[in-house]
């Protein structure tokens, strides 16, 4: 049961010497990715063979190992994505790290001794997606760093009692969006965060007017001090970001979350030398203590490099040398006309080395001191030991090159023991091939407004109409009536009230873009639509969804036509065609930075360096950027094929302009204003 789980330091890995920078910093567990399908691509990453290496190394010294498969899996990349998945099963991993839903129930399925986390880019931050995390086979969950302390701790509970581990993010990079839910990067430049290769545009200059200039731009994650309170409340693994930063950097970052672990604080010179070796102009812990603002934001400057300048050379010395942290019984037998042996125990594992039949000692015989000594000199390896012994006959000699080649053999033997694999060998699981089967016939139109004013009088040819969950909308006849939950929950009980009103109004499908509001509203009788929040990228993760209950899908915006065109899914498939994309979605609005709630007027807008305004809009407690201009494909429908409906998302656009596009929809009208095609051609990296 997880009431009797110790916590775990998880540190970054990103190259072999921040292995060793983890390791012998106190790292409990180490996460790092292979050269493909990790989240941070262009980290040095490690090899088939790396790491096995890497793993035999850890196992050794009792550290975990956990492989990050936490990108969108494109249709094509499943079966080599698979085969990774069980080569590092055989290997003796861990853990995998997942965000893309048909990956993980996949190799639920075909690998069920495989543990699988769900990833911090699946977006989750309330209680009600944990019984489908459940179901998908997780064992571990990383939280949004975005979650209050308050909503952290009745998560937690809710996790303990589907026996689900917490895992919480406590030192590192920041992301202004909610990991999982950012477009910025693939849309302004094809570089996708989502697969492994943001460009990091946020921290570039974007001002809200009266803000600070880097409106988009959050200093560093810490949440140290907090580690105690956090392990109280039930949070079981403490994890470090990094997997791009030094390895100094790591070792500083360990040292001081285990010291917090452990002693329960850590010295004032090791918190300033861990503010020295990366900040943003200091550190930030608002999220935890719900306090938002303008206090959050910050910026690399000059002064952080010139500081982390001269903390590196004193950070190599906590990882120089081999951190003796395996503590293990030694036992000796030196007898008389028998040969030598050498016991090594640590509790689990035992081994004996034999050596030599002592020689009668023809001057000075050999000590117990002496013997003891030899024996016990662990400096070069991750043992210490707890209490040795050795049963010694007297006028015996044995030299001192003998009593350490026997200690080394004993050494050796026991690391084969500790990271000896025990689990069954798996093959590469079968990965049956999943064609389209959709028609090229013309989509169904869906529109989704944002204001009661914008429905048009003229439903004709439409489909379905999904409106705002926050909004006050009725009932429309002739059309499918679908509310949309926002991606954001901050209380799950006042989006079930909600729902509830708008199901008394008649409304009987629910748009989700969370695994949270798919359970609530799946709960509430309602069918699930699923959103483009859940990042349906290929057609095993679309029967994923299907098989937790979406009766529709809205594919991601990072698919090309063709991707979406071939991706099989069980159920109605859709993409959005029209509208200002969110692009990021927020906890902390940087609108905020320059004006209060009462002065906004609920549209506001960021501008970047080149002078673009990118539309910012509130639901519910949270805030998103949309796109710049809108997507357009109104013309393009002879790459609209497989398709069964298409949405236009409007959100800011007067009834005129609603009327407008919808007829150009209908008609193939070329487009009339500055647009986007989007990722649907130029795909991402």
């Amino acid at each position: 049961m997880l009431e009797n789980q110790k916590g775990e330091i998880l540190s970054p890995v990103g190259s072999k010497e921040m292995l060793y920078a983890a390791v012998r910093s106190g790292a409990d567990a180490v996460y790092l990715g292979a050269k493909d399908f990790s989240a941070r691509r262009n980290a040095e990453n490690f090899d088939t063979f790396e790491l096995c290496d890497t793993i035999k190394y850890c196992h050794i010294r009792g550290v975990k190992v956990y492989l990050t498969l936490n990108i969108l899996i494109k249709d094509d990349e499943f079966a080599d994505a698979v085969a990774l998945a069980t080569e590092a099963y055989n290997a003796g991993i861990d853990g995998v790290i997942v965000q893309d839903l048909g990956l993980a129930e996949f190799l639920h399925n075909t690998l069920p001794e495989l543990p699988l986390h769900a990833s911090t880019q699946m977006s989750i931050h309330s209680p009600a997606s944990l019984p489908l995390l459940k179901k998908l086979g997780f064992k571990q969950v990383v939280v949004a760093r975005e979650m209050s302390f308050d909503n952290l701790k009745i998560f937690c509970a809710e996790a303990t009692k589907l026996d689900i581990i917490v895992e919480a993010f406590v030192h590192g990079a920041l992301c202004m969006s909610v990991s999982g839910q950012c477009l910025l990067s693939a849309f302004l430049g094809s570089r996708s965060g989502n697969r492994g290769l943001c460009a990091g545009p946020c921290r570039l200059p974007f001002k809200a007017e009266n803000g600070t200039g880097y409106d988009l731009s959050l200093k560093d994650l810490s949440l140290i001090d907090y580690i105690p309170r956090l392990y109280e409340i039930g949070v079981r693994s403490f994890k470090i970001e990094g997997r791009m930063k030094r390895p100094e950097y790591v070792a500083a970052a360990t040292k001081a979350c285990k010291d917090a672990l452990i002693k329960g604080v850590i010295d004032n010179e090791l918190k300033q030398t861990l503010v020295n070796v990366f900040s943003r102009s200091g550190f930030t812990a608002g999220y935890l203590e719900n306090k938002l603002g303008r206090d959050m934001f910050g910026i690399r400057t000059k002064e952080d490099v010139v500081s982390a300048d001269k903390a590196f050379p004193i950070l190599h010395e906590l990882y120089r040398k081999e951190n003796q942290s395996v503590a293990i019984s030694v036992k000796a037998v030196i007898k008389e006309n028998e040969p030598i042996t050498l016991t090594l125990s640590d509790g689990e594992n035992s081994v004996t080395a034999t050596g030599n039949i002592p020689q009668k000692a023809k001057s000075k015989a050999l000590s117990y001191e002496e013997a003891l000594k030899n024996l016990t000199k662990f400096g070069d390896t991750p043992y210490f030991d707890e209490g040795g012994s050795v049963n010694l006959d007297d006028g015996l000699f044995v030299s001192v090159s003998e009593l350490n080649a026997l200690r080394r053999t004993a050494c050796e033997m026991l690391d084969n023991e500790r990271c000896k694999i025990t689990r069954k060998k798996a093959t590469v699981p079968f990965i049956p091939s999943l064609y389209s089967d959709s028609e090229n016939k013309t989509p169904d139109i869906i529109i989704r407004l944002e204001h009661p004013y914008q429905m048009p009088n003229d439903l004709s040819g439409i489909k379905a109409v999904i409106v705002p969950l926050e909004k006050d909308f009725e009932r429309i006849d002739g059309v499918e009536n679908i509310v949309d939950i926002p991606r954001g929950i901050i209380n799950e009980k006042t989006i079930a009230n909600r729902l509830l009103l708008f199901k008394s109004k008649g409304f009987e499908a629910c748009l989700c873009g969370n695994l949270s509001a798919v359970e609530i509203a799946k709960n509430l009788g309602f069918n699930i639509i699923a959103d483009t929040g859940l990042n349906i990228h290929n057609s095993h993760s679309a029967n994923a969804i299907n098989d937790l209950g979406a009766k529709a899908v809205i594919l991601s915006p990072e698919l090309t036509c063709d991707a979406v065109k071939n991706l099989a899914s069980p159920v109605p498939k859709g993409i959005i065609t029209y509208g200002n994309i969110p692009l990021m979605l927020f906890k902390n609005c940087p609108i905020k930075n320059g004006k209060s709630c009462s002065e906004c007027d609920k549209t506001d807008f960021l501008t970047d360096r080149l002078g673009t305004q990118f539309p910012v809009r509130c639901r519910m407690g949270y805030s998103e950027l949309l796109n710049s201009v809108p997507l357009w494909m109104a013309d393009k429908k002879e790459n609209l094929t497989g398709l069964d409906f298409q949405l236009l998302f409007f959100t800011s656009e007067t009834p005129e302009r609603v009327a407008h596009v919808i007829n150009a929809y209908k008609n193939g009208f070329s487009a009339d204003c500055k647009f986007t095609r989007g990722l649907f051609f130029k795909g991402t990296i």
